[in-house]
């Protein structure tokens, strides 16, 4: 007997494309160098047999993981996948390969791939033996949760969060700058989450003298998914029996110093388990950012979250690699004598329009968050 039920409807696709766009958010943080992907497979008779998500560490892919899942509900189905099948071999085979000997009769991908050894042949390869393809469903959505990978891989850096929590006018400390907590558990566990989810945290010399903090994600089961820590420190003045030592053994730790560096200070940070990369300087005799930034992508490093001082802060708007911004605050005033969350910026007047816009907000008890997004996407 012949099935004469119509295919799925733009509507079935928006639907189970963001089944897979919610899978792909189990894997955010935790896939560098790859991406985080879902996929979920429907079968012919339109019920939903498999999801999956790229593994931690990037491997397996997610069409793998919900193909395994799918076994022979796979064939004559939909695979709806956030992102183009690679088609390229690395430690396994293509994707690609895959979905058409599991006899997938259609396709329906979230985003093209930009990918060099991608961009395309996925789709190309699918097309080449008859499978039916849908491009571009949910792509905004599939954007936001992969914007660290596009970063990374369009632009050569990665997609840049500056955290910050300050009192309700801005303030990160009182005068002496000694370290209190200016938000209760709750947002700092917050924090925490999204810490997790992000690949990379980037660090200053001086948020380390001054708090000795440890930038690991500390929420229960998740320690495992704390990022890879990178610190601007030129002359390597950190000493090595600060927190961040303590977990360099299994939570990356790299140090970004000045070329001419001491040889002594170099070997002391190494010794004690951390990576120093030196890079050059810019016309201000500072660490150069933009280096700093090529080399964390060239370490596979998609989404980075900073959590450091007025400073850096203001030294990445000033150059616009800032692209979200995590606002959080408690309902402190500190006054005109506290320190700055933004140090001066030099601002001569207002640009015609606002440089971020709130893509989200919310709080936990009295505390508040704001998340703002530069107007600017990545295609």
């Amino acid at each position: 007997m012949t099935d004469t039920r119509p295919g799925p409807s733009p509507a079935d696709d928006r639907r189970w494309m963001r089944v897979a766009i919610a899978e792909a958010r189990r894997a955010e943080g935790r896939t560098a160098p790859n991406p985080p992907v879902g996929c979920a497979i429907i079968s012919a008779q339109g019920q939903l047999v498999a999801t999956g998500h790229t593994a931690v560490g990037g491997r397996p892919h997610a069409e793998i993981r919900a193909l395994a899942m799918a076994g022979v509900a796979a064939h004559g189905g939909t695979a709806y996948v956030t992102l183009e099948p690679c088609a390229h071999h690395g430690r396994t085979g293509p994707c690609v390969e895959a979905l058409i000997e599991a006899g997938v009769a259609r396709v329906v991908v979230a985003l093209r791939d930009p990918d060099e050894r991608v961009n395309g042949r996925g789709i190309d390869r699918l097309a080449e033996h008859g499978i039916s393809l849908r491009i571009g469903v949910e792509a905004e959505a599939a954007r936001g949760v992969m914007a660290g990978f596009l970063s990374r891989t369009m632009r050569g850096r990665p997609l840049v969060t500056l955290k910050t929590a300050t009192s309700l006018d801005g303030m990160i400390a009182l005068a002496d700058g000694a370290k209190r907590w200016i938000t209760g558990p709750r947002m700092r566990n917050y924090v925490h989450l999204l810490r997790s989810r992000s690949e990379g945290l980037l660090s200053a010399v001086g948020t380390v003298l001054a708090d000795d903090p440890e930038f690991t994600c500390r929420l229960p089961g998740l320690g495992g998914d704390s990022p890879q820590r990178f610190i601007l420190d030129g002359s390597l003045r950190t000493p090595v029996t600060t927190k961040l030592f303590q977990s360099a053994g299994s939570t990356g730790l790299t140090f970004f110093c000045r070329e001419d560096v001491d040889s002594d200070a170099r070997a002391a940070i190494q010794a004690a388990g951390a990576e120093v990369m030196p890079v050059g300087i810019d016309g201000d005799g500072r660490l150069s950012l933009a280096a700093v930034m090529r080399a964390i992508a060239d370490a596979g490093v998609g989404s980075l979250m900073v959590e450091a001082g007025g400073q850096l802060a203001a030294s990445l708007l000033r150059e616009g690699l800032v692209d979200r911004i995590l606002w959080t605050s408690g309902q402190y005033l500190v006054g005109a004598d506290g320190i700055p969350a933004i140090s001066a910026l030099a601002t001569p007047e207002l640009p015609p329009q606002a440089s971020f816009r709130i893509i989200a907000e919310g709080g936990f008890g009295e505390d508040r968050f704001l998340m703002l997004e530069r107007p600017e996407e990545i295609d």
